[in-house]
């Protein structure tokens, strides 16, 4: 259903978290995944996270959701925004899908917003990479470039910066792409009633990782070795430099010795920031009727959001998803379900050929991770 038109290469080597780029139709025919009364829709449910950026002025304020009044907004200065749409809406995750040239890890959601003529979020600095396409109206948009930028007063949560020197100034209409890096200043402006789309690259801080550590260590029982040494310092009150450097290598050696780092990562890198929405079937699903589906020319989907990783280094048949670890007999069974959205008889057929990895996918799809098509 979408194209995207980029030379993921060469893009790969100037751009990516190093500079910014706009590109001019990089969605030749672009079709909104979503209209605006949907996305009004999501914002009502409490399972959603929305929020609404109304500016006043020179200044704006947000409203977390559920969103139940839009009368009460006017005809401009406000926008809705509406995370993890890939979640929710089949069309959006294949938008999505158009950037996997990037790591799955990596990815976190793509958010839709709407807003009203004049509407924005005023000028502000991410730490994520985030690729920003125009669907149906015309926005402006300005990116700064790097360095010092005061924080905006009164802004509150927003954290909003300053107003900044653009580097690129650029109206963008349907199918437009802008490639923001993290640190760099951007604003947007609503010139007419307009659907747009974020899709971001995280990656986790040194503090996720140290409570994610932490947190697999308590649960298995992990770390439980102490420090010893062959010198003391000679002086009760002195921690010495080799002692520190000590406790340091224990650390050190703990966080990199694969039995800890790599489920600690897997268990991490899979999870979604935003809640999956598992679809279980109304009835449990066994093997004679999931062969049968499949003959038929049914096909099993994954869900949208849902993040397979392999990390390398461990078994072949390695799997970690939605913060959980699978292990499959066969390499050749777990790679479709790592890479590809939709897999058909043919792809599962070595999958459904060993017993123990046939009752894992049976798992998955009574999970709802998966679900036929």
């Amino acid at each position: 259903m979408y194209h995207l038109s980029l030379d993921t290469r060469e893009f790969l080597h100037h751009h990516w978290q190093k500079k910014p780029l706009f590109i001019k139709g990089a969605f030749a025919d672009f079709q909104d995944p979503i209209e605006p009364d949907e996305l009004a829709g999501l914002a009502t449910e409490e399972s959603v996270s929305s929020r609404l950026v109304i500016q006043q002025g020179d200044q704006w304020r947000s409203e977390s959701g559920p969103v139940t009044d839009f009368e009460r907004l006017g005809e401009s200065g406000w926008q809705l925004l509406v995370q993890a749409v890939n979640h929710l809406e089949p069309a959006a995750s294949e938008l999505a899908a158009c950037f996997r040239f990037l790591p799955d890890w990596r990815f976190d959601d793509l958010m839709a917003s709407f807003a009203a003529p004049g509407g924005g979020v005023g000028p502000h600095i991410d730490n994520y990479d985030v690729f920003i396409i125009q669907g149906q109206g015309r926005r402006r948009w300005q990116v700064g470039d790097l360095g010092e930028h005061k924080p905006r007063q009164g802004s509150g949560a927003l954290a909003l910066v300053e107003d900044f020197e653009p580097l690129l100034d650029v109206e963008m209409g349907p199918g437009d792409l802008l490639y923001i890096p993290p640190g760099y200043p951007h604003c947007g402006q609503t010139l007419a009633p307009s659907l747009s789309y974020s899709v971001g690259f995280r990656a986790p801080s040194q503090q996720e990782l140290l409570c994610q550590l932490a947190d697999q260590l308590q649960d298995t029982n992990q770390g439980q070795q102490r420090f010893t040494s062959d010198s003391e310092p000679g002086q009760a009150s002195l921690i010495s430099a080799d002692h520190q450097q000590g406790l340091a290598n224990l650390m050190i050696q703990l966080m990199t010795a694969p039995t800890t780092l790599r489920p600690m990562l897997g268990s991490l890198l899979s999870q979604n920031r935003f809640e999956l929405e598992p679809l279980p079937p109304e009835e449990p699903v066994d093997l004679p009727w999931l062969t049968a589906a499949l003959e038929r020319g049914n096909s099993l989907v994954r869900i949208g959001g849902l993040k397979v990783l392999h990390l390398e280094g461990d078994l072949p048949g390695s799997l970690y998803l939605d913060g959980h670890h699978w292990q499959l007999n066969s390499s050749a069974a777990a790679l479709p379900l790592r890479e590809q959205a939709h897999l058909d008889a043919k792809t599962l057929a070595p999958l459904l050929a060993d017993e123990t990895d046939s009752a894992t996918l049976l798992e998955f799809i009574n999970l709802g991770y998966w679900y036929l098509e």
